[in-house]
């Protein structure tokens, strides 16, 4: 487990550093393209897949993580030479103010800044008690004027997102970093493609790095379509609400309680049956779980479950704290559940199975 441990730690740091708004994941996709090599095809909406074969070709099993993260996009440069942008995906605009960010520009370069914020001494009153809207925030990169910036390199449309550094945490086992939603869930997938290498399996497995889930599941559409599952199981990293303000009897996502099964979200109601299939074997396995019914919140399988007659799906998931932020933190043991269940699924789901969890017959 050691082994398999650092492996973890290895491909988080990796891939939650990377640079990868909505429409922007170039980074992310070079490093899924050189951890799996071989049996790696792309389609024309950005997606990139990884297709194993197992003893069948049936049945054909999606693994799906998206590759993008909450970002931020130029949008106007002004004459002071600053950067006003607007949001790719759910940003609190409290979270803002104040923090580093990365600006990619074409050619390839990285342009660090910081979102401008006013010093208490400066504000009045009514300003201290109120959120400063989004629309009214800027980029600060060093320029003195409009020339200067288009010097840098940086145009309208370029991506920006967080500029943290990957930490490991006075306790090792917890992880800092950005972007956990969902590099999280993407290491997960890459890692159990690596793992099933050396692991026999009755199917064939199609893992999915999707585009532009941030900003409404975009890619999935188009990755679901270019696989054309019989199953699917989308990784992702939830966020966690074991803090303040939720009971513990509410809490559904706790850090170091294991892998979340989500039943239910506002883009998704999951296969019960698929859903309970997925417990039974958590059970056997003596893989931790938590069970999760959300108010809010969707993700990939939105569309997947959706394609053509119907995908049974299931989404597993890192909890998070804080995630939409510039730093979330992560357990290493809840990544290695979800790697557990992942494989345990994989190595489980043959023919047979995949067509008694998609019938409705007797059930």
């Amino acid at each position: 487990m050691d082994r398999i441990k650092e492996r973890a730690v290895e491909l988080l740091k990796k891939l939650s550093e990377a640079h990868g708004a909505p429409g922007q994941e170039n980074e992310v996709r070079r490093i899924f393209r050189s951890e799996l090599g071989d049996g790696i095809s792309t389609d024309r909406a950005g997606n990139i897949i990884c297709e194993k074969k197992g003893s069948s070709d049936f049945p054909r099993i999606m693994l799906a993580a998206h590759m993008d993260e909450v970002g931020l996009m130029v949008q106007t440069i002004t004459g002071e030479g600053l950067l006003k942008f607007l949001v790719l995906g759910g940003w609190w605009a409290h979270t803002l103010l104040a923090q580093r960010v990365r600006i990619r520009t074409r050619d390839g370069n990285e342009i660090v800044g910081v979102i401008g914020a006013k010093p208490p001494h400066f504000l009045s009153e009514s300003e201290r008690d109120k959120v400063m809207k989004i629309e009214d925030m800027f980029i600060d990169v060093g320029a003195k004027n409009a020339e200067d910036v288009h010097g840098f390199g940086i145009r309208l449309g370029d991506a920006v997102v967080p500029d943290r550094p990957f930490v490991r945490m006075h306790n090792p086992d917890l992880l800092l970093s950005k972007a956990f939603d969902d590099r999280a869930g993407l290491a997960v997938m890459i890692h159990a493609m690596q793992e099933l290498e050396s692991r026999p399996h009755p199917n064939t497995v199609l893992a999915a790095g999707t585009v532009q889930e941030e900003v409404g599941t975009r890619g999935a559409r188009a990755a679901a379509f270019h696989v054309n599952p019989d199953m699917a199981i989308v990784v992702e990293g939830a966020p966690a609400d074991d803090m303040p303000g939720t009971s513990s009897e509410e809490r559904q996502c706790v850090l170091g309680a294991g892998v979340q099964i989500r039943i239910v979200d506002s883009s998704a109601i999951l296969n019960r049956k698929f859903i309970d299939f997925v417990i039974d074997i958590a059970e056997k396995n003596d893989i931790r779980y938590q069970v999760a019914v959300r108010r809010k919140g969707g993700t990939d399988a939105a569309p997947i479950h959706l394609h053509g007659a119907g995908v049974p799906t299931v989404v597993l998931a890192v909890p998070a704290r804080y995630v939409h932020t510039h730093n979330a933190i992560i357990d290493i043991s809840d990544y290695l559940n979800t790697l557990k269940l992942v494989l345990k699924l994989v190595e489980t789901i043959d023919n047979e199975i995949a067509g008694v969890l998609g019938s409705f017959e007797d059930y």
